[in-house]
């Protein structure tokens, strides 16, 4: 059944790494895969079109199901391969609420990461404002701080004190944060998580390739 799987897939973007750990994690390293390039518009080409229509990556396929939504695609990996791997759903309904609740909530710090890295491109030169920018980087930053507090509750992981499709869906969003310049010492919470989950085989296993050449990062988030 794996090998029925096609994934167009482009090196650091958060949705397309968590599918990526998820098929780790259920075991699955033999499918089709093929590394795009954003600079160069691969992911806007007819292969992309003809599985994602709004040009976007991921791009999945598994037989005749496409499932483009990243955390929709983790989900369905969970479904279909139960018995491959570790269980990425908890038994407990209070781990499971969380699980949920924090692999779709992260979407506000993905979101509000694009705004604040997009800014220029998104808005014409004449009616860019500082206050404009100033008010999505506090934006974000309000958000990362909330996430913070959570993991002062919990931990070691996401859900609690087992690893979940939680850490799945949201570790890759929280590892950009950091590889953009995020602070370990405002964020200690935040960065004793992004140390621990580094250093998971799935997570090594598809560390994105651009970072590998490039492990410094930048330090365009140093002041959040």
């Amino acid at each position: 059944m794996a090998k029925t799987i096609r994934l167009l897939w482009g090196s650091g973007s958060p949705p397309c790494w968590r599918v990526m750990i998820a098929l780790e994690e259920k075991n699955i390293r033999e499918y089709d895969k093929k590394l795009l390039s954003f600079d160069k518009k691969e992911h806007k080409a007819k292969e992309t079109l003809d599985i994602n229509p709004r040009g976007e990556l991921p791009a999945f396929r598994h037989g005749d199901n496409v499932v483009n939504e990243s955390i929709a695609a983790c989900l369905y990996l969970e479904s279909q391969f139960k018995s491959n791997g570790p269980s990425l759903i908890p038994e407990s309904a209070e781990e499971q609420a969380l699980m949920y609740q924090r692999s779709i909530e992260i979407l506000n710090v993905q979101q509000k990461t694009v705004d604040v890295l997009t800014y220029n491109e998104r808005v014409p030169e004449a009616e860019r404002h500082d206050s404009a920018v100033k008010r999505e980087r506090e934006a974000l930053s309000t958000e990362l701080k909330l996430w913070e507090s959570y993991m002062h509750k919990v931990g070691p992981y996401m859900a609690g004190k087992s690893f979940s499709l939680a850490d799945v869906v949201v570790f890759p969003t929280i590892a950009l944060t950091f590889r953009l310049g995020l602070s370990h010492e405002k964020y200690p919470k935040l960065a004793k998580y992004y140390n621990l989950m580094k250093e998971r085989p799935s997570v090594k296993a598809t560390w994105p390739p651009h970072w590998l050449e490039n492990p410094k990062g930048s330090d365009v988030f140093k002041d959040l």
